[in-house]
């Protein structure tokens, strides 16, 4: 008697994008609900990061919105200094975004390692970094989580932002007033809740390159009062044997970052020439260095996995709904379903950089500009130019094998059938923790609703905001729970700790949810 065999399912690669389309590959990271691992498209054969989010835990934590304001935002860039969004999509469980693939690692997980790194390392990172953050903020985007967790290196040694789920549109008419990020890497304006820009990713910046050279950050405090006094009050102090670790131009640079003062702050006054003009940067080639042409001077080993291999361990023993490929439920009707479910269902579209353009849901202007205009304009810069280049065009196939061998010398086998998924989450990366009660109120209008009192220790505080043509009450707080594309948890981020009344802002703030 003959053995039976199923035949395969025919992939519709003209259809829209679904999980059929891609191999699933290893598991590479998490967050409280949202997990990453490595894909490969079936049909191009190229590696991707897929980004997945359980929508019931996503509703649990009360992120809906977070998350389909990432979604959004990660449809309108596209820059060689971002993990750029290539594909969305959703089914009955999860919504999917799929990433540009770094494989080597964060600089969390390189730090870890390493305890420090050498000037040039840090001078070629900031000066990356820098021009990613210019892209944003022509965009209007401020990042506002930007830490060495959230900076991915691909497998070359060039640095790429990632983690966009508390990033927002601004608009210098109504500053930001929402207490977002990790709190060791704020600044002042953002703990003085008195409205800020995109500032506060300079500052961040600054902080990230003094970690990366001196192995500790700038600010410190062993409680979050402490913490909060040390960055609004305290001098930003050097080791005492600074001049024999780091050039003076380098401590220059730092404590140009590090200016207390918005309107002195390196790169707030003239944007990133002023940046560029630093002692620190003389003699570096922007244009290469937009280009991607310079040679990094870190290489991560390709031989080894840049990340926290305790993933894929936890997905073969503890993960009881492993991830596969399953076709939807039919066409539900959405007024049938509950407010989250059918928030998701409308906001969280299908993307396809192959088939669609990128565009912009900001409804404002940039600097007198129409949205969609300054959006043509930005996308049109040398830097996003060399992106597209680079990262959309498909790879040539001596690379994309040595890729291919790369990943899969990591996984067991190249199937159909996928690997099972990530463990639940661990006690140490996206651990749950009580959010403050200042920090939890409830979305009616009279602040007293239920709702969970729980959130991983980053978060994005939002109060009553002024949503311009959108009758209502306050907006519900939203946590934003998701980790970094890879790697592991620093352990150090901070949650707010206060016995004040409930914060009171004088002014509304622009809407940070695109209307949702």
């Amino acid at each position: 008697m003959g053995a039976l065999c199923c035949k395969p399912e025919v992939i519709d690669f003209d259809g829209p994008v679904d999980l059929y389309h891609f191999y699933l590959l290893r598991a590479v990271g998490k967050g409280a609900f949202g997990k990453v691992r490595v894909v490969q498209h079936k049909q191009t054969k190229d590696l991707y990061a897929l980004k997945y989010i359980n929508k019931a835990k996503c509703i649990k934590m009360r992120a809906v919105s977070n998350i389909i304001q990432e979604r959004r935002l990660l449809e309108e860039i596209d820059s060689p200094f971002v993990c750029n969004l290539r594909y969305a999509f959703q089914d009955d469980e999860n919504m999917f975004m799929v990433l540009d693939l770094m494989l080597g690692g964060d600089l969390r997980f390189h730090l870890d390692r390493t305890g420090n790194m050498s000037e040039e390392v840090v001078r070629f990172y900031v000066a990356e970094l820098a021009l990613g953050l210019d892209y944003l903020h022509r965009l209007q985007i401020v990042h506002r989580d930007l830490k060495p967790d959230n900076v991915l290196l691909d497998e070359k040694g060039h640095a790429h932002l990632t983690d966009f789920n508390i990033a927002v549109h601004f608009s210098p008419r109504r500053p930001l007033t929402s207490i977002a990020g990790s709190m060791a890497y704020m600044a002042p304006e953002v703990l003085t809740k008195r409205g800020y820009l995109s500032s506060v990713d300079w500052w961040s910046l600054g902080v990230v390159a003094y970690e990366l050279l001196f192995g500790r950050r700038p600010f410190r405090g062993k409680t979050n009062s402490a913490l909060t006094h040390s960055i609004l009050n305290d001098r930003c102090t050097f080791p005492e044997n600074v001049e024999t670790i780091v050039s003076r131009e380098t401590v220059s640079c730092i404590k140009s970052l590090l200016e207390r003062d918005p309107r002195k702050r390196l790169g707030c006054r003239s944007g990133i020439d002023e940046f560029k003009a630093h002692p620190w940067f003389a003699g570096m080639d922007w244009a290469a260095m937009e280009a991607k042409t310079v040679t990094p001077p870190f290489e991560p080993d390709s031989k080894k996995a840049n990340f926290d291999a305790t993933h894929e361990l936890e997905e073969l023993l503890l993960e009881d709904n492993p991830l596969k490929a399953k076709k939807r439920s039919g066409n539900a009707d959405l007024d049938s379903l509950p407010v989250e479910m059918r928030q998701m269902e409308e906001h969280f579209l299908p993307f396809d950089h192959l088939k669609q353009r990128r565009k912009s849901y900001f409804r404002g202007t940039r600097s007198g500009v129409p949205a969609t205009q300054a959006t043509a304009a930005a996308t049109a810069s040398p830097a996003t130019a060399a992106g597209a280049s680079t990262a959309g065009a498909t790879t040539a196939p001596s690379a994309e094998q040595d890729r291919v061998s790369q990943v899969s010398s990591m996984t067991h086998t190249l199937q159909d059938q996928p690997l099972s998924e990530t463990a639940q989450p661990g006690t140490e990366v996206g651990r749950l923790t009580p959010i403050p009660s200042e920090l939890r109120r409830s979305a009616s209008p009279s602040g007293s609703g239920s709702g969970s009192g729980y959130g991983v220790e980053r978060y994005s505080e939002k109060d009553q905001l002024t949503v311009p043509g959108v009758v209502g009450g306050p907006s519900a707080r939203q946590s934003s729970p998701l980790q970094q594309q890879f790697g592991v948890s620093g352990g150090e981020e901070f949650q707010m700790e206060s016995t004040r009344g409930e914060p009171r802002y004088a002014r509304g703030e622009y809407d940070e949810k695109s209307g949702l």
